[in-house]
């Protein structure tokens, strides 16, 4: 195990790779950056282009008379705005814990001490992106579905979810990218006869009860099914444990998503990531804290998870761009 020297942090980019890797090989049902991809910017904070909203669809002369000029672009950019905060957790590793891992698996003491540091930061930043995307106060609801998903005899979410699709092209004139249901949402939705129905023709001796989201995706006519399962505890310390889920099973969205690092791309969010401070995603340091005789892992990252708009000099949204990026349906579960 690596020893850092009193109140003199170092750089740890071998345990930042491999808690990644671990992340990546895992099922902690985090999709909030699937949601809002990572945009890595040299900046702190700063502006960045928002193609204004009536400059996407409409159709302009494009004739040439012999001799002449062809038409042009005309339009301007307008700005959006961004500042990124410093995200961090430290997580300490007594001398006498190092040597009961130790004894066991060398070098696991501290990967695993790096690991709930950073689930620490990835559960945060999920309720932050939740937020976001069904947070009331966000979006306003594009529609309460007829009756709950979660009334298997009457519900049809494969019929809402198709009326969501025709209205999300109506409204921005493009197709979303997936939707997003809450993990009881994502069970629920297998036991309504509607859905039963569907599937016994579509796919024959299917087992219900190990539906895969996939399959649902086929189902509803979109490119993926994102099923947010995080959960966190909502009890105070030292109470018993409450469990509850950072994506509410009330809402179910359609969203666009960023597909690349062209920031002007219409999308519902993006997560800007400072990458003068967080080279790498996330930086893991390590130090020495004598007072506890322990090796101390911190891990952060500066970042700033932000709805695609545009703002005047006042700080009034000109076009919304991540409005027209989202359908928000609510009325989901009892």
């Amino acid at each position: 195990m690596t020893l850092a020297k009193q109140g003199s942090a170092i750089y740890r980019p071998d345990l930042g790779q491999l808690v990644m890797e671990f992340v990546e090989g895992q099922q902690l049902a985090f999709i909030g950056l699937e949601v809002m991809p990572v945009f890595r910017t040299m900046k702190q904070s700063g502006s960045y282009p928002v193609i204004p909203k009536e400059a996407l669809l409409k159709i302009s002369n494009t004739d040439r008379a012999p001799r002449g000029g062809y038409q042009r672009g005309d339009f301007e950019y307008e700005r959006g705005t961004f500042s990124t905060t410093e995200q961090g957790w430290e997580e300490p590793l007594d001398d006498v814990e190092a040597e009961l891992f130790g004894q066991e698996a060398p070098g696991a003491a501290e990967m695993v001490a790096t690991q709930r540091a950073w689930n620490k930061i990835m559960r945060a930043q999920e309720q932050r992106i939740a937020n976001h995307i069904f947070g009331v106060t966000t979006f306003s609801t594009d529609a309460n579905v007829a009756s709950e998903w979660n009334s298997y005899s009457t519900a049809d979410p494969v019929g809402d979810v198709k009326d969501g699709i025709a209205a999300f092209r109506t409204a921005c004139g493009m197709l979303p990218d997936a939707l997003i249901i809450n993990y009881t949402t994502f069970l629920d939705i297998p036991r309504c006869s509607a859905v039963q129905n569907l599937l016994k023709y579509t796919y024959p001796g299917i087992d219900l009860a190990n539906m895969n989201s996939a399959i649902l995706a086929a189902l509803f006519g979109v490119p993926r099914v994102l099923v947010a399962g995080s959960v966190y505890d909502s009890a105070g310390k030292g109470n018993d444990a409450s469990i509850s889920d950072l994506w509410s099973y009330e809402y179910a969205a359609l969203v666009k998503i960023a597909s690349g690092q062209d920031i002007t791309e219409p999308c519902v969010g993006r997560t800007f990531l400072w990458t003068e401070d967080s080279p790498q995603n996330p930086i893991v340091e390590q130090y020495r804290d004598e007072t506890i005789r322990s090796e101390v892992y911190r891990v952060r990252h500066h970042v700033s998870e932000e709805k695609i708009a545009s703002r005047n000099s006042s700080g009034t949204v000109v076009s919304d761009i991540s409005a027209a990026c989202i359908y928000l349906m609510a009325n989901i579960h009892t």
